[in-house]
């Protein structure tokens, strides 16, 4: 079969058109049948030629290409049809051929039922939300589709969902990548066991027709492939062959989809050469195969150019052909891998094999010749496939077509070799494409579906050198941006360095190769052969060192740079990546013994290349100044492997250490790195930019700290423990340039530091040694120890949420390791340490996360100042830390003065590094310390209590860690012979703090006031002879040592340093200092220093207790302990952790040092017995004079300031607790208007502007600041209890049918279907949509105030939150947001109006005088200010809601609509106080809403308004109301319509309309006369409602017992009695006759008891009383009524809510994420949905733009009134919109550890915060999103 298929595809016969065949086009499915047969013969000879001739016609490529051309001769080719006909009906051809006569659907079926599926393999691409679960990867790439997640149980695993950056493929049923108890149920099963067979003929036809077809598409794709023009073939021509081509490679990938059978066809076809030779080698006589033959190998041999030729080309200069042997020499020199370059000319190679040879890189290892780089033979069509794949930049449907294939496990090895034999092809297209990103997304979403497999990766690699491949061409990549290093010798320099600069570093080009690296280094068996192989490790460590001291700063001295490069991303993120990384994850390795020849190995290279490149930069033994670079992989890899050596393998640290020589020479780069920080710290390198603050910070940062900090300084620990200690001590202070500072005169002068920044600089230097000493990272703690103690010292900087710790804590950058160092101890040290705080609201509406903070006992015992030091980017948070340290032992009462850092004992060193002990005790820190404490004694300047803290610490420490105890005999004996050096005898710390030094000659400028003092003493030395006299010779005639005591250092430490070099003493004087001579040329030269002696005669002892007494400031405050109680000494109870400040360190240190020697404590009595006086008066020139009184005086300046500071931001605290009290308003202040005293009659006001007060005149009004705002929330009140819930599934839907807005609506129109207009719009009220409510901060100004106010703002250039032209401010006082101001009616103060004496006048009087005064024309009073004031905010008001919710009326522009529009702002504000007070008023916020209420002015107002439309009094229902009148018949058949009958008005709506028209103010008993005649109506309204709803026997019942109870006594009160007259008067009308009645009564079955009787008419009235009720509260200040039973009850009308969420955000998530918007039917980038009312919305969505309006936008325009609340569904946050202005408002939903997951970018399960959506509601309702949210920002309509 196979043989034969290979014939009928093999191009042998000629091509026969001429076949008689006009009746094949015709039927194809009969074509395909006959074939079918014939091809299922035993001999197929015939069948197979015929179905050759068949697809020969069929697929012929000449047709097609002209169509892509889009040629004149395409009609000519084509026969006339378009471009895309001849496609279509090849496709249709072949769909027909696969299927063999039947339906091709039917044969999809049939193909796909012998899929055995163990996979699932579904590929997507970027942006697909897919899952990711720990627990269950063996891979950490590890990723399940949605589907195949949900279906799987997860429960309790450490799972998150992600937006997939690249693509990706599910991995569901791969046990290499996952765990068997992670699979899906679909995939659980092995299903290969039961899938039958595949029978021979189904995929027959396949196996003939598909290499044909794939064959034609490699066609098309060498026809299209135009080699480019000089600038890379321009994308839109590879687009177009692209789209042309997109149904042929959709087939495919339909194809792919059909399971298992069909795949393992198609990789038959894809796999087989001999196919492949056949067709393409372009032997036969087809024309067409032979030109696209040749394009194939044009594209190919282009594809081989890199370069120029023969050149090789550095970034900045091009080599002439002189120069260029010479570069390449050096290049070579330098990296020792790059073998002969052999270019040859192009044009002898044969063109018909087309390989042009290029520039060949040989591996140093000699062994291995491939020339990785320059040959490709393709040998089948996946090979050429992918080939072309490259060629045109990874289209998207390519990729996934090769990617679905994977499930076939044949297919999978061949194609990563494939992949792999390309590897270098793809760097070259790679960087050379013009969209690099998008490249490398689609590069790694297929490597890392190829890598990430162990068996795979080991295959690949020890078949076709992957490694070597690999490695070669990130080398190759690389060498294409090299540039000369500038470090330490510019002119001189060999080394290469990568330019930062370059678009590959700065755009990660290079990125997805070092994934891939890092990807295959993970797998134990690749990274083992890594490891062996020497030749490897050699390139590997070239490639590194390509970036050691690459991004050079060169610190400017004197003008500013001009241009801040930002190169420095691109080199952390180099190093980090393609260094840093790939060592992480080698390290993970080398983790146990039998491991040790690796980490030899690469230690052994990694010397090699560090001092190939000290040869390289010509370095001797000193840094250049004033440069640093912070990128030394090299050391880097070197200290890393050293750890891993000593912690893991127990190796032998000396066995891999080089000679002392190299130690030195290493440790210097580390520590230039140290000093430079401490100088970018102290300010020195401003004149670089911010840049290099940055630099510093990326050093320390959390990502970067273990990759980069914690190597150097580990690094330096073991040259530290190794090189000798004053050498090193004396470097340290050397390299940070505060030798000169360490003298006993009390002024020098430093060469090379600025006095200002001495100080620092000296803090610098001692925290360094400080950290050096007491860092264990790297030396002896465990992993457990290490996570313990980075974990303490991130959260007493702040308490952290669990995500931001996470994030802190230093992972191994390594991704394999799981993310981090175990994540199961991550949970379990953080319970250890802290507290988990829950989140919390404060009253002012910010809203906290749920944080950790330490415990108790962590701040007592395990804060570690050190550590945290070291780990801060922000020296701020050194500071947070210890204010919270204090803060915490203020409270538990620990300590209550000002704590010093604590002295924390360290864990024990591991036995390799005890040497670093040794720098405790060398003489020359003795001197430092000495010189130190002498200096701060003395108060010489640029010393602070910093340094002293410092300086007690080490002594501290160097007591810690002495030797064994001496014995003091020894000590005493002999010492003067031993001493080499007249300041102290020995090393030991513990001896040389006794020792009194008494003498000291120091070099000073001559105008220091120890010259002129000292002058006699110095001139002979007889004047010293109180020295002892053992030591007496040798203070003098040790010139060099004895006098300027550190100047020395440096001269020792070059004698030492050259002894070292030279190898023996005699010679290190004739060696000559190059360069720096002048710089450190002996301290004498300086013409202006003269010598000077100076009394000391002091020991370190006698310096501390001194400094006791000094700190204490009383004289002999100590008192040695131990003479009450001897055993102190014996047993010293030293805690592990010490409190405490200055005086109990000194203490501290003086019990250990008597503990630990008798000589001591002896020396410590007699001191004290001295009784010492008091300490010498300091003697201090003017000028220092100045300096000291100037710091004091700036420091009690700084403390005055921090006080008034302190007491100003308590007053303004209280001030906001009185009135800013939003949420709470329990405690609140009265508006000032009710405050007034009672006998004053008018009321006064207070301007917040001028600040005067006085009573709101005609002239000069007052106003009220207030807010006014549309809104809908009353409209949202629903009639039904149950809650209505945010719709997660197709079949929920909300409909607004039931909403207050809806039902209002209804009624309105159905009255005006029957009744007259104008008369319909006095029977309702508007406003349930769109009202406008008005809410004032209760702060009032003059008019003309706030006028000029708005001027100010509208020049101010602020840019502020709000806008002012649209009138928009915020309260002067307070800053609450405004936009109007409401005047205050001049008047009398509410409390003692005199209206409001009960008048005895009857009812008849009072309602002649209310229809009086209604009918007296209201015209508007004279043009006061305060009348064109109360017309302005009338205009404002109108101006807030949109005019559809103003204009109701059937004739546009009717002033019924105005005067409608004004009662129903009074209605709006009345029962949006009712729903404040949760809708009814015996709640406890009752009393609170009204004291801030300005429904008294809007009230004014609005009256004044409305008296201006005069209601015909024939209409006025007042008289309807009121009088019987007979019905005038002319009146009423004039008009179409009939007026709206009284009994259809709201009653709620006659009350404000007859109160409005009444002239304010008004009087009590009006108000009480208009709700009497009112509530009869209501009542009236009520027994006529009840009586519908009856059904007709219990009507004529009702009707008969109310006749009856008529005669009793009582009848007046019986409501029986008035429904029976009701009934009776209803039953002359049609009322009852109408069926709606007969439903209504169907619907109420139950039998109607009094008591239920009763219960529904007080329903209908309550509403109505509620509202009474707040009126005249409002109005005469009267108490609201006390809580009846009555008022209680529940209103009809349920308080408004949100919609209720789901508990999980998943459900959410899953649904909406997916869903098509209604309007494009597209899935919207960003979608959203509304809580208010469940619409679904596009947020800046363009396809559903209105007019300029977003959907957002426009959506809260019309469910809102321009307050929009929507949930964004891919970032689990609420945005507010309102009106112009939105704002972020944060998350409802929250994870288990109390955080948002702004983004989901963490992808951890989300569940709902009941509190903070109660707050988001309370915040709706209230109308409060202005006042509490501060964030705000214009929109543009663009949401």
């Amino acid at each position: 079969m196979a043989a034969a298929a290979a014939a009928a595809v093999g191009g042998q016969q000629p091509s026969q058109p001429e076949l008689p065949a006009p009746g094949l086009a015709l039927d194809k499915a009969a074509t395909a049948a006959h074939l079918k047969a014939a091809l299922s013969r035993p001999d197929n000879r015939a069948g197979a030629e015929e179905l050759q001739a068949l697809l020969e016609r069929v697929l012929s490529a000449e047709r097609p290409l002209a169509a892509a051309a889009g040629g004149e001769d395409a009609a000519a080719a084509g026969g006339g049809g378009g471009p895309g006909a001849a496609e279509e009906e090849a496709l249709e051809w072949c769909k027909c051929l696969l299927a063999g006569g039947g339906g091709y659907d039917e044969f999809c079926a049939a193909v796909r039922a012998y899929d055995p599926a163990a996979l699932c393999g579904l590929v997507w691409t970027a942006n697909f939300v897919a899952y990711r679960c720990r627990t269950c990867g063996i891979s950490p790439c590890m990723s399940l589709c949605a589907e195949c997640f949900h279906q799987g149980d997860h429960t309790g695993h450490d799972f998150n969902m992600f937006r997939s950056q690249a693509g990706g493929a599910c991995d569901c049923g791969d046990s290499n990548v996952m765990r068997e108890s992670g699979f899906c149920k679909r995939h659980q099963i092995k299903s290969s066991s039961n899938i039958p067979c595949v029978p021979k003929d189904l995929l027959m036809m396949s196996e003939f027709v598909l290499p044909r077809f794939i064959f034609c598409l490699i066609q098309y794709l060498r026809e299209g492939y135009n080699e480019p023009a000089a600038d890379g073939p321009s994308e839109k021509d590879l687009n177009k062959v692209l789209q042309l081509l997109e149904p042929q490679i959709s087939f495919l990938e339909d194809l792919t989809k059909m399971g298992g059978a069909m795949r393992s066809v198609l990789t038959q076809v894809l796999t087989n050469q001999q196919n492949y030779k056949d067709l393409t080698s372009g032997l036969g006589e087809n024309a067409c195969v032979k030109k696209s033959h040749e394009k194939y190998l044009i594209a190919l041999k282009s594809s081989g150019l890199t370069y120029p030729e023969d050149k090789l080309v550095y970034g900045v200069q091009e080599p002439s052909a002189g120069t260029s042997s010479l570069a390449v020499q050096g290049f070579i020199g330098a990296t020792g891998t790059l073998g002969q370059v052999d270019s040859s000319d192009e044009d002898d190679q044969d063109g018909s094999q087309g390989l042009g040879k290029r520039k060949r890189v040989k591996l140093s290892s000699g062994t291995k010749d491939q020339s990785i780089m320059d040959v490709l033979k393709h040998k089948s069509f996946l090979e050429e496939l992918l080939f072309w794949t490259i060629k045109y930049e990874f289209p998207q449907k390519m990729v996934t077509f090769l990617l679905n294939m994977l499930p076939d496990q044949e297919y999978k090895v061949a194609f990563t070799k494939t992949f792999v034999q390309h590897y270098a092809f793809i760097m070259k297209t790679l960087k050379k494409s013009h969209e690099s990103d998008t490249m490398s997304n689609r590069i790694v979403h297929i490597s890392v579906q190829l890598f990430s497999n162990e068996e795979l990766a080991r295959q690949v690699t020890e078949e076709c050198q992957l490694l070597d491949i690999m490695v070669t061409v990130l080398l190759y990549m690389m060498e294409s941006c090299l540039i000369k290093s500038e470090l330490q010798d510019e002119e001189n320099s060999l080394h290469v360095v990568v330019n930062c600069g370059e678009a590959l570093l700065k755009n990660n080009t290079y990125w997805p190769l070092v994934s891939d690296f890092i990807n295959i280094l993970s797998h134990q068996s690749v990274a083992k052969r890594f490891l062996e192989d020497h030749g490897l490790l050699v390139t590997w460590m070239n490639f590194v060192s390509f970036f050691q001291g690459m991004n050079l700063n060169k610190r400017e001295l004197n003008e500013h740079v001009e241009f801040e490069s930002q190169t420095y991303y691109a080199a952390f993120a180099a190093e980090l990546e393609a260094c840093a990384q790939p060592m992480w994850g080698l390290l993970s390795h080398c983790k146990v013994r039998e491991t040790q020849e690796y980490t030899r190995n690469v230690v052994r290279y990694c010397l090699e290349a560090l001092q190939d490149w000290f040869d390289a930069i010509n370095f001797v033994d000193e840094p250049a100044p004033n440069q640093v670079t912070f990128h030394l992989p090299l050391h880097r890899y070197y200290a890393m492997f050293l750890s891993k050596a000593v912690k893991c393998q127990e190796l032998d640290l000396d066995s891999v250490l080089p000679d002392q020589e190299m130690l030195m020479k290493l440790m210097i780069h580390p520590l230039q790195i140290q000093a430079s920080l401490a100088e970018i710290h102290s300010n020195m390198w401003v004149r670089n930019g911010l840049q290099i603050k940055g630099q510093a910070m990326t050093y320390v940062q959390s990502h970067f700290c273990n990759s980069m900090i914690d190597p150097d300084i580990y690094l330096l620990q073991v040259c530290a423990s190794r090189l000798d200690p004053d050498y090193f001590i004396s470097s340290v202070f050397e390299r940070f340039k505060v030798v000169d500072l360490l003298t006993m005169a009390s002024q020098h002068q430093n060469t090379v530091l600025d006095a200002e920044h001495e100080r620092s600089m000296l803090e610098g230097a001692l925290t360094f040694l400080v950290i050096l000493l007491s860092l264990r990272l790297h030396l002896g703690m465990s992993d457990d120890e290490i996570l313990r103690a980075e974990m303490v010292a991130q959260l007493c900087m702040n308490d952290r949420t669990h995500s931001s710790l996470l994030d802190l804590i230093p992972e191994n950058p390594n991704p394999k390791s799981g993310i981090i160092p175990g994540s199961y101890s991550f949970e379990s040290v953080l319970s250890a340490v802290a507290d988990f705080k829950a989140p919390v609201f404060e009253p002012g509406g910010s809203m906290q996360q749920g944080m950790y903070t330490p415990k108790a006992e962590v701040w007592d015992q395990e804060f570690d100042p050190v550590m945290v030091i070291l780990r801060t980017v922000y020296r701020r948070d050194v500071q947070s830390a210890m204010d919270r340290y204090t803060a915490f032992l203020k409270q538990s009462g620990k300590f209550p003065g000002n704590p010093w850092p604590p002295y924390k004992k360290r864990t024990s060193l591991h036995p390799s590094y005890k040497g670093l002990m040794r720098l405790l005790h060398c003489k020359t820190l003795h001197i430092v310390l000495f010189t130190l404490l002498y200096k701060i004694l003395m108060d010489h300047q640029n010393l602070s209590e910093h340094v002293l803290c410092m300086v007690l610490y080490l002594i501290e420490l160097g007591l810690e860690n002495s030797a064994e105890e001496e014995s003091d005999e020894e000590a005493s004996v002999g010492g003067p012979e031993r001493c080499h050096d007249s300041w102290f005898p020995g090393s030991n710390l513990v001896s040389n703090m006794r020792h009194f030094i008494n003498y000291v000659r120091v070099r000073v400028p001559e105008t220091a006031p120890e010259v002129k003092r000292d002058s006699p003493a110095s001139t002979s030395s007889d004047n010293l002879g109180s020295l002892q006299s053992s030591r007496r010779p040798k203070v003098l005639q040790r010139e060099n040592s004895g006098t300027a005591q550190v100047f020395s250092l440096v001269a020792e430490r070059r004698k030492k340093f050259q002894e070292i070099i030279n190898r023996s003493s005699s010679e290190a004087n004739q060696v000559v200092r190059p360069k720096t001579s002048s710089k450190w040329s002996a301290p004498g030269s300086a013409p202006q220093l003269t010598t000077a002696i100076l009394e000391i005669k002091e020991s370190i002892l006698s310096l501390l207790i001194k400094l006791h007494h000094k700190l204490s400031g009383k004289q002999n405050s100590y008192y040695p302990p131990w003479l009450d109680d001897i055993e102190i000494l014996i047993q010293p109870e030293i805690p592990k952790y010490s409190h405490g400040d200055g005086i109990t360190a000194v203490e501290r240190i003086l019990l250990k040092a008597a503990s630990q020697s008798r000589m001591n404590k002896r020396i410590i009595e007699e001191i004290c017995r001295k009784v010492t006086p008091p300490v010498p008066p300091k003697k201090v020139t003017a000028a220092e004079k100045k300096t000291l009184d100037k710091e004091e005086r700036r420091q009690k300046a700084r403390e005055r300031q921090q006080k008034l500071l302190a007491e100003f931001a308590s007053r303004q605290k209280s001030f906001m607790e009185t009135a800013m009290d939003v949420d709470s308003p329990e405690n609140d202040i009265p508006m000032e208007i009710t405050t007034a005293e009672p006998q004053v009659s008018e009321a006064v006001y207070d301007c917040v502007i001028c600040g005067q007060s006085g009573p709101s005149s005609e002239d000069r009004p007052t106003g009220l600041v207030v807010l006014l705002q549309a809104s809908s929330v009353l409209g949202q009140c629903r009639d039904n209890v149950e809650p209505k819930k945010l719709p997660i599934s197709e079949e929920e839907q909300i409909y607004p049918w039931d909403t207050c807005a809806a039902v209002h609506d209804v009624r309105l129109s159905l009255l005006q279907r029957y009744f007259k207009d104008s008369s319909c719009l006095l029977a309702v009220s508007i406003g349930w949509e769109g009202g406008v409510y008005v809410q004032t901060c209760g702060h009032t100004l003059h008019i003309d105030c706030h006028k000029s106010y708005m001027e100010s703002l509208r020049n101010d250039q602020v840019l502020q939150g709000f806008s002012v032209d649209k009138g928009e401010f915020t309260c002067p006082l307070c800053r609450q947001f405004a936009n109007s101001v409401l005047p205050c009616y001049p008047g009398s103060n509410v409390e003692n109006n005199p209206w409001q004496r009960p008048s005895n006048k009857s009812i008849q009087d009072l309602i002649k005088e209310v229809e009086e005064l209604q009918g007296r024309p209201g015209a508007f009073p004279s043009e006061t200010n305060l009348s064109k004031e109360m017309e302005s905010v009338m205009k404002d008001i109108k101006n807030t809601t949109q005019k559809k919710y103003r204009d109701y009326s059937k004739t546009p522009g009717s002033p019924d609509n105005d005067f409608l529009f004004m009662y129903s702002v009074a209605r709006t504000n009345l029962e949006l106080e009712l729903i404040h007070r949760g809708g009814n008023l015996c709640s406890g916020g009752a009393s609170t809403a009204g004291k801030r209420s300005c429904l008294n002015q809007l009230f004014h107002v609005l009256a004044l308004h409305m008296r201006l439309y005069s209601i015909d009094s024939e209409y006025n229902p007042w008289r309807k109301l009121t009088q019987l009148e007979e019905m005038n018949p002319q009146l009423g058949y004039e008009e179409q319509q009939p007026e709206v009958p009284i009994l259809y008005h709201d009653v709620t709506s006659l009350l404000l309309i007859q109160i409005l028209m009444m002239p304010q103010p008004l009087r009590k008993d009006h108000f009480t006369c208009i709700v009497k005649v009112l509530f009869t109506l209501l009542y009236t309204q009520a027994l006529a409602a009840l009586s519908v709803k009856c059904s007709e026997e219990d009507r004529s019942a009702w009707k008969h017992a109310g006749a009856l109870k008529k005669s009793t006594c009582d009848a007046e009160k019986s409501y029986e009695v008035l429904l029976s007259f009701v009934i009776s008067e209803l039953f002359k009308g049609k009322l009852y006759h109408e069926e709606g009645t007969q439903e209504c009564a169907m619907v109420n079955p139950i039998a109607w008891s009094p008591e239920s009787m009763e219960k529904c008419l007080q329903d209908f009235c309550l509403p109505f009383l509620r509202i009474t009720s707040l009126l005249q509260h409002h109005l005469f200040g009267e108490d609201l009524p006390s809580c009846q039973a009555l008022l209680i009850q529940e209103s009809k009308w349920k308080l408004p809510h949100l919609l209720q969420l789901p508990e999980n955000y998943n459900t959410i998530f899953q649904y909406y994420h997916r869903k098509t918007c209604s309007v494009c039917t597209k899935v919207p980038k960003d979608p959203a949905v509304c809580l208010v009312c469940g619409t679904f919305v596009c947020l800046k969505g363009l396809c559903c733009k209105q007019q300029s309006y977003c959907e957002c936008v426009l959506h809260s325009q019309n469910c809102g009134a321009g307050t929009g609340i929507f949930l964004l569904i891919n970032a689990s946050v609420i945005i507010i919109i309102r009106g112009h202005r939105f704002c972020l408002w944060g998350s409802v939903y929250l994870d288990a550890h109390g955080e948002e997951d702004r983004d989901l970018r963490r992808g951890k399960p989300l569940y709902i915060c009941k509190e903070r959506y109660k707050v988001l509601e309370q915040q709706w309702i209230s109308h409060t999103f202005d006042h509490i949210n501060k964030r705000w920002g214009p929109h543009y309509n663009g949401l």
